[in-house]
């Protein structure tokens, strides 16, 4: 035997736990090089390895929701948006709605095309070709559905106007699963029901609590002095505005990645500042024009504010599925909360802190429950790594198929001609390339 099959003999069963035994007589120990790697106490290096788990989970949970959490943080944006106009509204004389729209989204697509002019994205005015119907599907039904809304913060309050759009991520996931076939699992059922009982417990409908006061007496919300009669127009307007939305969501949804969030920005604030200065034409709606600073700021404020939200909702939705992106679009009544009682003074119940509760723990829920999919990662294979990958190259390169209907199954392979060879290479041959592989595959 020689020393080095001895050493790594005895290295194999001996116990660092105690000191060795006595050797033998005529049996010579090596000592055991010193270890040059650092153990967790040297150097910081086990909290260095910690941060860097932390850091590559954190990162794995961010790509996984990229689009939940562009959504959520649009909410934010959007929170604010809403308290500027309920601002503009309290001033007097109120600004109208189809002002408010005009203004806002003159802004917007100002905005949208300087950016695609300056960084030469293509057809900053149209949008692509094949995708140029559904920009302007989405811009329609958008008009609406921001008519619905800012309409309804004139008469309501903003978490009641708030929790009325909340009607529309349930309609949006069922929109999506039947109209674009996309998944619509039951954990993401049940968690749209339980917000959707959470935005029950803040409206407090009257049919279901009686005439509870839901807003604060001392309130400096305009819509305390509504009449009922102008509550429920608010109300109709708001639910007519939700199905235009569910509308302009599915269209976001089907466009997808075909064409720049700025396109369906462009479409979207286009179609507003059209419709909406008809609008005033026809209507006769006098122009409010500004006499004080606040109204600038404000008014600026909801430009800005819109632009980004609008934009983040887009490049949410063109990487998360509409049942998913919609829930998303929940935990604006949270911000609404949160803010209409720092600027409008506004207490929630008890009730309403309850059901913002289920809304949040229901969203989480949602967010903590996505994982890859094997369909999902099949498909970012074949999109991202089709040039990388030996066997794809293999498959291409191989003899196309004359049947394009059956796909290539494992036991189609002959593991007796895809044999190694003499050394490491493939000297066999590689089945026939199906076709709904090559239609996948991204042209040069």
């Amino acid at each position: 035997m020689t020393l080095k099959n001895a050493y790594v003999a005895l290295a194999q069963d001996v116990d660092h736990s105690r000191a060795p035994d006595t050797p033998s007589e005529g049996v010579t120990f090596i000592s055991a090089p010193t270890s040059l790697s650092p153990t967790p106490s040297d150097d910081g290096f086990g909290i260095k390895e910690r941060w860097r788990t932390m850091r590559s989970r954190l990162a794995d949970f961010v790509d996984i929701n990229a689009g939940m959490l562009l959504i959520i943080f649009a909410q934010l944006f959007f929170s604010f948006m809403n308290v500027a106009v309920k601002g503009l509204n309290s001033l007097d004389p109120p600004v109208p709605a189809l002002e408010l729209i005009v203004v806002r989204m003159v802004i917007t697509f100002t905005c949208c095309v300087l950016y695609m002019v300056i960084m030469k994205i293509p057809d900053p005015f149209l949008g692509p070709k094949g995708v140029r119907l559904l920009l302007a599907c989405r811009g329609f039904c958008g008009f609406f559905g921001l008519f619905g809304m800012y309409f309804s913060l004139q008469y309501l309050s903003l978490a009641d106007a708030t929790v009325l759009t909340f009607l529309g991520p349930l309609a949006t996931a069922v929109a999506g699963y039947f109209i674009l076939k996309e998944n619509y699992s039951k954990k993401e059922a049940l968690a749209g029901i339980c917000s959707l009982m959470g935005v029950i417990l803040i409206a407090r409908p009257p049919f279901l609590f009686g005439n509870i006061q839901s807003i604060n007496p001392d309130s400096e919300d305009a819509a305390v002095k509504a009449t009922p009669a102008e509550r429920f127009k608010a109300v109709g307007v708001a639910l007519l505005g939700v199905t235009f939305g569910t509308g302009a969501l599915i269209s976001i949804r089907a466009i997808g990645k075909r064409a720049h969030p700025l396109h369906s920005m462009t479409f979207f604030s286009l179609w507003c500042v059209i419709v909406a200065t008809g609008g005033m034409i026809v209507g006769e709606v006098p122009v409010v024009y500004p006499t004080r600073w606040e109204w600038v700021v404000l008014l600026i404020l909801i430009g800005l504010c819109g632009f980004f939200a609008q934009t983040l909702v887009t490049m949410g939705l063109q990487r998360e599925t509409a049942a998913r992106g919609a829930m998303g679009v929940y935990i604006q009544v949270i911000f609404a909360g949160v803010l209409e009682r720092i600027v409008f003074h506004t207490v929630p119940t008890m009730l309403s802190m309850i059901g913002a509760g289920i809304i949040m723990t229901s969203a989480v829920f949602v967010v903590m429950t996505k994982k890859n999919t094997p369909d999902n990662k099949s498909r970012g294979v074949v999109l991202e790594d089709v040039e990388g990958s030996a066997l794809e190259e293999g498959l291409l390169n191989g003899r196309h198929s004359e049947s394009h209907d059956e796909p290539m199954k494992l036991e189609d392979v002959d593991v007796n001609k895809a044999s190694v060879g003499d050394s490491d290479g493939i000297n066999g041959t590689w089945p026939d390339s199906p076709a709904p592989f090559e239609n996948k595959v991204p042209q040069a």
